[in-house]
């Protein structure tokens, strides 16, 4: 389940599509450029003659007629901007899908760093060699001079786990606090080798989360939060104000909104979720603002020195590699050996693991992670300030001269101001809200809620008799469905009705039996398979664990469905982000629905080619999860144009909300919908994320079975979103052109008022010379008359 944020911020992504038009008009000019070779190269000729020289294909260039030009820039732009509906997602999607699945599809212990102390330095070498011979690539074992250093070295995070050796026992030392993913993966390492070499364990949680966020949501949620509050902003105003990146207005408006947007975190996640304790109110404050400024001015460094392609590399540092090396979803030291490297020195990791500091351990190691947030704050400012001291120096802007996004709203641009700049904060004010609320409020308290188990008796009066026991110890955990045949019990969990079943002994076997189907849902399977191994081992029972769907090796813990699935919808809702700024020429439908159509297989089968040959995360299956990827694809386009076609650019609020902020939870990817409240059971069955995500894993899993249910789910969506978009069409007509940015605008932002002036001043002044040059030869004429008089 840890896994669900490592694409949260990635939509925040989406909105730096609107520095596409400065792409675009590179595009067009090379466009331009090879549409002419290409007629050259193409037009008809005699054999006998030879090709035009370049001079003579220039000269024939120039011999247009004004209007044969204009419509060739034209031809050529459209060209330009529809390519650029597709090479956008690529990238984006391209990259964030490529560098999730590569990193995350599979994870096994790498180098976890383990403290050993016993009694005598022999026996703590003896244990070391013992584990190193079974777990030689999983561990890096380090011996301490006492167990009070090595539980020490727990607290600090220097390792993940501690043994401490006492004649035959042995005190294992975790901090799930540290995270629960590298607890739980240290414990499933060590503890098989501490029973095999006959210790008597003792499990101690030195750092255990608190009740209200025990799987460590808090830190990681607010954190990504705040790296999107960090770079949102800047990647907005590039493309709509590009006036508020000029370094005197940036630096104190950055300073502003970083305290604005942690005080939403602390408020959020505080006295309305009650996942931050009131006495770390203060430090968890300064700790949030800190990443919003860190990773904001990181962010206006990239625009100068990138420009319109700042999106990539800033994906790319503060997702794409950061999200996996934050250590918060997961274990860094289960991930490619790379990672481990990344998380010194990046900003997700630094603000994740501060925060974690602050939390869960008091403080205790939060000031390395906040001296590496200031020093990349001061570095990206300096930096900042010397680039633009080299380009006024040059006479150049050091920012941005041209408006790309006249309005967000998708009406006319603002005459006020004011209401511009308030819409520009609203938008990732607006997200900010909404994903800590949704998300947060989804997962800080991840626990079986009415999760469907077969208890299977002898006779339904025993299995019956055993739930009314279990229901009053864990009222509204578990909805026990009573049966008396355990071939009906499998068939249910193999039909992914029931996430497991629990066999009760019976004369022909005495051992209780524990079913489940891990591919169906990872953390609940392993909910239910610790839950009824305790309640066997309570009451003295044999326990057998048989896994009717096992996970293959390339997807071991589940999470390649999720962000397969993730891929579809986030191309879906991109194309139109995308198609609406940079080619609104292609929104009437049509010409939108052939697009869409071309763009689904398009994306699909890059999709598959991510998720199969290039990160081996799926195998297989190419036929289906092809087509259902294109429909998927189609589907949450047409549900993105509706909320488009009223709102313009703020249609990622509620887009983003239905398709990732309410369909990741209720999608049954990564954390069941069985451990979140209720909401989103029934949302499972109804939003496109959970068609996506199921329709994959049916492919994958489970022989399609129950595939054809979750095509229908995406087909209405489809269909539905297509009919209110016609009709949105008849009440309103669709605009195929941006609104026009007012002269005066763009005069004062490109400093054409001052030259302006100038120029005025010159005319002026040159009409005055002018008019005297007119005074001096009417004198003179006149003088000439009166001596041409007096002669005659």
């Amino acid at each position: 389940m840890a896994h669900l944020m490592s694409f949260y911020a990635t939509w925040r992504k989406v909105v730096d599509v609107l520095h596409l038009n400065q792409f675009v008009s590179t595009r067009q000019l090379w466009l331009s450029k090879t549409e002419e070779q290409e007629h050259l190269s193409t037009a008809p000729a005699d054999p006998q003659s030879t090709p035009p020289s370049r001079r003579e294909a220039k000269q024939e260039q120039q011999n247009l007629t004004p209007q044969e030009a204009a419509a060739k820039r034209a031809k050529a732009e459209k060209i330009g901007r529809t390519v650029a509906v597709f090479i956008m997602p690529l990238m984006i999607v391209g990259m964030m899908i490529w560098g999730y699945l590569g990193a995350m599809h599979h994870q096994e212990a790498k180098n976890m760093p383990v403290a050993i102390s016993a009694t005598s330095s022999s026996a703590a070498e003896k244990f070391a060699k013992s584990l190193e011979e079974q777990n030689s690539d999983a561990v890096d074992i380090t011996i301490a001079d006492s167990g009070l250093e090595a539980r020490t070295q727990v607290t600090d995070r220097d390792v993940t786990a501690a043994v401490v050796l006492d004649d035959k026992s042995a005190t294992l030392y975790t901090a799930s606090g540290a995270g629960v993913s590298s607890s739980s993966a240290i414990t499933a390492v060590l503890t098989p080798v501490l029973a095999e070499d006959g210790f008597t364990i003792n499990s101690q949680d030195l750092a255990p989360l608190p009740e209200n966020d025990s799987m460590g949501m808090g830190a990681m949620l607010l954190s990504t939060a705040m790296i999107t509050a960090g770079y949102m902003p800047w990647s907005l105003a590039f493309s709509n104000s590009p006036e508020l990146l000029k370094r005197r207005r940036a630096l104190p408006l950055l300073a502003g909104w970083s305290l604005l947007l942690s005080g939403l975190g602390i408020l959020i996640g505080g006295p309305i979720l009650g996942v931050i304790p009131a006495a770390s109110i203060i430090p968890v404050w300064g700790t949030l603002a800190l990443g919003v400024f860190a990773v904001g001015s990181s962010q206006v460094l990239l625009t100068r020195i990138f420009g319109a392609m700042a999106v990539i590399p800033g994906m790319f540092l503060f997702m794409v590699l950061g999200q996996p090396a934050s250590n918060m979803g997961m274990s860094v030291y289960m991930l490619p050996k790379i990672f481990p490297f990344l998380h010194q020195f990046l900003p997700m990791p630094a603000l994740g693991e501060a925060m974690r500091s602050v939390l869960y351990f008091d403080g205790n190691g939060a000031g390395k992670h906040i001296l590496i947030l200031i020093a990349g704050a001061v570095a990206a400012v300096l930096l900042t300030t010397f680039i633009d001291f080299l380009r006024v120096r040059k006479g150049k802007s050091p920012t941005p001269t041209q408006i790309n996004v006249v309005s967000l709203h998708g009406g006319a641009r603002p005459k006020n101001r004011a209401w511009r700049y308030i819409t520009l904060g609203a938008v990732p004010f607006g997200m900010i809200a909404i994903m800590l609320t949704a998300m947060l409020g989804a997962m800080q308290e991840p626990t079986p809620r009415h999760m469907p188990v077969a208890l299977v008796g002898s006779t339904t009066e025993q299995a019956q008799q055993m739930a009314d026991s279990l229901n009053e110890s864990m009222e509204g955990k578990f909805d026990f469905t009573i049966l008396d045949n355990a071939d009906d019990a499998k068939a249910m969990v193999e039909a992914q009705d029931l996430t497991g079943a629990f066999i009760l002994p019976s004369q022909d076997d005495p051992q209780a039996t524990i079913y489940t189907a891990q591919a169906s849902g990872n953390a609940a399977s392993q909910v239910v398979v610790q839950v009824f191994t305790q309640i066997g081992q309570s009451q003295k029972m044999a326990v057998d664990h048989q896994e009717l769907a096992p996970l293959p090796d390339n997807d071991n813990i589940g999470t390649a469905t999720m962000y397969y699935g993730m891929g579809w919808v986030m191309a879906g809702f991109m194309v139109i982000m995308v198609g609406s700024t940079a080619a609104p020429h292609v929104r009437p439908l049509k010409k939108l629905i052939p697009l869409l159509a071309v763009y689904s297989a398009f994306m699909s089968l890059v999709l598959y080619l991510i998720a199969g040959p290039f990160t081996n995360a799926v195998d297989g299956h190419f036929g289906k999860l092809f087509s259902v990827g294109m429909l998927a694809i189609f589907a949450v386009a047409m549900l993105t144009t509706v909320f488009n076609r009223l709102i313009g650019m703020l249609c990622l609020l509620p887009t983003m909300l239905l398709v990732m902020f309410l369909g990741v939870p209720a999608s049954n990817g990564a954390l069941s919908i069985y451990m979140e409240p209720r909401m989103f059971n029934i949302l499972h069955d109804i939003l496109p994320m959970p068609a996506a995500v199921e329709s994959i894993r049916s492919i994958l899993y489970f022989d399609s079975e129950g595939l054809s249910a979750h095509l229908v789910t995406l087909a209405i969506w489809a269909l539905v979103c297509l009919a209110v978009t016609m009709v949105i069409d008849q009440l309103k007509p669709v605009r195929t052109t941006s609104h026009p940015v007012p002269e005066e605008e763009l005069a004062a932002l490109q400093g054409r008022a001052l030259e302006a002036k100038a120029t005025e001043a010159a005319q002026g002044a040159d009409q005055i010379d002018a008019e005297a040059q007119h005074l001096i030869h009417d004198d003179h004429s006149q003088v000439e008359e009166e001596k041409d008089t007096v002669q005659v």
